[in-house]
C-alpha cells in the first residue's frame, strides 16, 4: 500500500485533471507513480513535463529507456525496472538489451559508455571528472546528448526515489531487480 494516498483522475483538481488526461492519452490509464507523485500538483507537472522534454531529446528512447532500466536497478526501484522495460522494448529494444542494460551492458560500445557514464553518475552522486567526460565524448557522443544522458539520469533518480520512498503499487508486468553483491 502506498505511503501516499493515490489520487484519483476523477477527483483531482482541474490541475491534475489536464496532466492526467495528457498522461492517460500516452499510456492509456494514469500509472500508480502518478497518482502517487500527482498529491502535488507542482510535483506532477515537474516530473510529467520532464518525460515530454526528453522524448524530444537527441539521444532516443531506446537508450533512454537502457539508463532507466540500469539506474532503477541501482536504485532498486521494482516499480522503474517493470515500467521502463516495457518503454524500451516498444522502443524497439529487445528482452534481451534490457536485461543487458538492467546489469549496465550493451554489445554495442557507444551505448556502452553511456551505461558506464549513468553508472558512475549515479554512484558517484555525480561527483565525475573530466576525463569521464572525456570518455564520453571520445564514444562519439556529442556535448547536447551527454547533457540529456545526466539528465535521463536525475528524472531516473526522481522517478525511483518517488516509488521507493512512497511504496508505490507496480502496475506493470513484474521485472525482478538483479541480487545485491
Amino acid at each position: 500500500m502506498s505511503r501516499l494516498p493515490l489520487v484519483a483522475p476523477a477527483g483531482a483538481s482541474s490541475d491534475q485533471e489536464v496532466l492526467f488526461n495528457q498522461i492517460n492519452g500516452v499510456f492509456g490509464t494514469v500509472p500508480n507513480m502518478f497518482k502517487a507523485i500527482g498529491n502535488s500538483s507542482a510535483a506532477l507537472e515537474s516530473m510529467w513535463t520532464s518525460f515530454g522534454a526528453l522524448g524530444k531529446g537527441v539521444l532516443g528512447a531506446k537508450l533512454g529507456e537502457k539508463i532507466a532500466v540500469l539506474v532503477a536497478d541501482i536504485n532498486r526501484c521494482e516499480y522503474c525496472l517493470a515500467a521502463h522495460t516495457v518503454l524500451g522494448q516498444n522502443a524497439g529494444a529487445s528482452a534481451e538489451e534490457m536485461a543487458a542494460a538492467q546489469a549496465g551492458n550493451s554489445s554495442d560500445p557507444k551505448v556502452q559508455t553511456a551505461l558506464d557514464f549513468a553508472t558512475k553518475l549515479v554512484v558517484a552522486r555525480a561527483n565525475i571528472s573530466q576525463t569521464d567526460v572525456d570518455v564520453v565524448r571520445d564514444a562519439g557522443f556529442s556535448n547536447e546528448e551527454i547533457a540529456e544522458i545526466l539528465a535521463h539520469v536525475a528524472l531516473n533518480i526522481f522517478t525511483n526515489y518517488t516509488n521507493v520512498a512512497f511504496d508505490v503499487p507496480v502496475d506493470f508486468p513484474k521485472v525482478n531487480l538483479r541480487p545485491t553483491a
